[in-house]
């Protein structure tokens, strides 16, 4: 049995020398945090999951670290709540096989994945000529010291090698180019991820890290790799012992937010949302608006991060996971899996809101969206823009106060690290989104 207020950080444990780290607000608390004895409990004897009776106990207290990864993958909409234990396990052992399938494909083209070690620089010129001595290490250690070694000079060789056979058949097929291009950029910001974490330090996990980012990069051409996916799926490997669980708990995290790293020649992906920001803000704080407006901060980019990487720099890695948890809590929908199952099925979609069990099994949020009727015309807006202007709103009369520029606006903000309450941003953002709703349906 766990004690009433068990420190969560423990379960993340912070490297030593790292002493200017945000410390957790999270706390581990009885009757509140979703427990492992409590989650087992809302199965039926086959594996039925009653969803209806865990999300309150999250919204409330978020989950106890021993069983987030798998609450998660429910969550997330890895599995329907109304499958059997049965069921989902042969939906694992599919999901493993097809992961190792695009592993392998991968891995023919690239022998770096899958071999425990990644790349940091490029290997590739953009019109897809092999660098001849490409300035290539593969990460063999934490330890930079290892890096004049023989056996990464052999590395170096073996890389260069390895892209000159490939190039040695004719020129490069267009998606292999691009693909090629982006993985010394995975590398680069896989070795920024969460380092001042202790499982970091092992490079078996920094690899794998690497390589669910370059396996997703080559099956999602549309989107590809943007700086900010690593941060997204640096929990997933945490949480998932097994990797192609983490990936997939990835990818389905990014079905729902890929949209934000949709880039065209003429706008981001995360325009849309920055633009709700700003309707948002002008109904609920129009003086706060209309100064950020006259500041030249109209189009809420100094937001971007926070929506990007869903607050991941705002708070402690610990509060991140909490907030996730309870904002995935709130906005669940019951009927999320069969549209994941089923995209080209949009009737049956649309259609399928009604057969749920009963409203206790949507999320707080989605209830709230459903009441109102804000997913009729449109897709609702998600709950993170409503986090984002709950933390405007809280620091309304500092930024009205204060500042003078843009650059006052970005340094207000940016002082908000590690000091924010996840519990009270989310409650802040629901009170927003009701407030919202309503004055929108009068207008």
């Amino acid at each position: 049995m766990w004690s009433y207020a068990e420190p969560a950080d423990s379960y993340y444990e912070v490297r030593p020398e790292c002493t200017d780290v945000p410390k957790t607000r999270f706390k581990i608390k009885a009757g509140k945090t979703l427990s492992a004895r409590k989650w087992q409990s809302a199965f039926s004897p086959e594996g039925h999951l009653d969803i209806g009776k865990t999300l309150g106990r999250i919204q409330r207290g978020g989950v106890h670290p021993s069983i987030r990864g798998e609450v998660w993958e429910f969550l997330l909409g890895c599995y329907d709540p109304k499958s059997t234990f049965d069921e989902r396990e042969q939906i694992r052992q599919d999901r493993r096989m097809q992961y190792a399938r695009w592993k392998e494909d991968c891995r023919d083209i690239f022998p770096v994945v899958a071999s425990g070690r990644f790349i940091t620089a490029p290997v590739i010129t953009e019109d897809g000529q092999p660098i001849q001595d490409p300035l290539v290490v593969w990460e063999t250690s934490q330890d930079k010291s290892l890096s004049s070694t023989s056996s990464d000079v052999n590395a170096i060789a073996c890389t260069s090698e390895m892209v000159k056979e490939l190039t040695s058949h004719g020129p490069l097929d267009k998606k292999v180019i691009q693909w090629l291009l982006t993985l010394h950029q995975i590398g680069l910001d896989v070795v920024r991820t969460d380092r001042t974490l202790v499982f970091y330090e092992k490079q078996d996990n920094l690899s794998k890290l690497w390589d669910i980012l370059a396996i997703y990069s080559w099956i999602d051409t549309d989107v590809g790799y943007c700086q900010g996916m690593s941060d997204l799926c640096s929990p997933m490997i945490m949480l998932l012992e097994d990797e192609a669980d983490a990936f997939w708990c990835f990818e389905r995290l990014m079905r729902r937010l890929r949209g934000n790293f949709r880039c065209t020649e003429s706008s981001v992906g995360v325009e849309t949302q920055l633009n709700n920001l700003a309707s948002i803000t002008q109904v609920i704080d129009p003086k706060l608006h209309q100064h950020l407006d006259a500041l030249g901060g109209g189009d809420y980019l100094f937001a971007f991060r926070m929506l990007m990487v869903l607050f991941r720099r705002e708070f402690s890695f610990c509060d991140s996971l909490y907030l996730w948890e309870m904002m995935w809590a709130l906005e669940y929908d019951p009927d999320m899996f069969s549209i994941y199952e089923e995209p080209e099925s949009s009737d049956k979609a649309e259609g399928s809101k009604g057969k749920a069990k009963s409203i206790r099994q949507y999320g707080k949020f989605e209830r709230e969206n459903m009441k109102n009727g804000a997913g009729n015309s449109e897709a609702p807006l998600p709950i993170s823009v409503f986090l984002v202007a709950s933390v405007l709103k809280d620091k309304s009369s500092k930024l009205l106060q204060e500042a003078r520029g843009l650059d006052d606006v970005v340094k207000i903000l940016n002082d908000m690290t590690g000091n924010l309450d996840a519990k009270k941003a989310c409650t802040g953002a629901m009170k927003l989104h009701k407030k919202y709703l309503k004055k929108a349906k009068k207008t």
